[in-house]
């Protein structure tokens, strides 16, 4: 009897051990955010995408495709319309070039233009190209959990590294306990303003993942403002190589 009774208490403290540990680990805001880019973007990806720039007086339509390896390597191309068509974005570690065909030329992207609009958007060269890490190059603080659209989320709060040279002075990255994938974004300038919201929805099976299909991009004080990307297609199983990266590609990828 004291025997059972023993083995029983002894199953007890393990569970209730690992019920801590799970417990830490779930509240630890650099590993939610890393698992989350994990399985939002996947070690290798290829996406083909359509983006809506909605304005009062008119709606504005591009299409890309895009692909990336890890956090230092990307390349987005502009496929349509015709005027925008070979318009090309080049990430290769802390160096982010443009391609304009019209003019055949290549332009190194300086720091200042980060905070740009891409392609007449209301999201940023730095939201678009991403200039920066959101695992390796921000605190993480976690601020909690809250309900989403009905989806229970952590809430975690981004602040930049003093040496990370980024558009926003701080964002809250709501993120699902479930799927760990995004559900809200905000970002703030350097006076604590709100600057623009980002929801992700409809997420689907895509590449034998589940993803958000839509990520939608308010700016906050600009009514009837807003950008909607819409993922077509998307490639994890890709094999890519630093190689495929280059200058060379800009013009010749399609």
């Amino acid at each position: 009897m004291k025997k059972q009774m023993y083995q029983k208490n002894v199953i007890g403290m393990i569970v209730l051990v690992m019920a801590m540990s799970f417990q830490t680990m779930a509240q630890d805001p650099k590993a939610i955010i890393q698992r989350m880019e994990e399985n939002f973007r996947g070690d290798a990806s290829y996406n083909e995408m359509s983006m809506e720039t909605v304005r009062p007086r008119y709606t504005r339509e591009i299409t890309m495709k895009s692909w990336s390896l890890g956090d230092d390597y990307s390349l987005i191309v502009v496929t349509a319309p015709a005027r925008d068509e070979g318009t090309a974005f080049l990430k290769r570690g802390n160096e982010i070039w443009n391609y304009v065909p019209n003019i055949d030329r290549t332009v190194k992207m300086p720091p200042s233009m980060m905070s740009q609009s891409w392609m007449g958007s209301d999201f940023s060269n730095d939201d678009l190209v991403q200039g920066s890490s959101t695992v390796d190059d921000y605190e993480h603080r976690f601020m909690g959990k809250e309900t989403i659209d009905g989806v229970e989320t952590y809430k975690i709060e981004l602040k930049p590294l003093p040496e990370t040279p980024v558009v926003y002075d701080k964002s809250y990255y709501w993120i699902s306990t479930g799927s760990y994938l995004p559900v809200k974004v905000q970002n703030y300038d350097e006076f604590g303003d709100l600057v623009s919201t980002i929801h992700f929805r409809e997420v689907k099976n895509m590449g034998g993942r589940n993803i958000p299909t839509v990520m939608e991009m308010i700016p906050h004080g600009r009514r009837g403002h807003k950008t909607i990307i819409r993922t077509h297609k998307a490639d994890y199983d890709i094999q890519l190589r630093e190689s495929f990266f280059t200058q060379q590609n800009m013009r010749n990828v399609r």
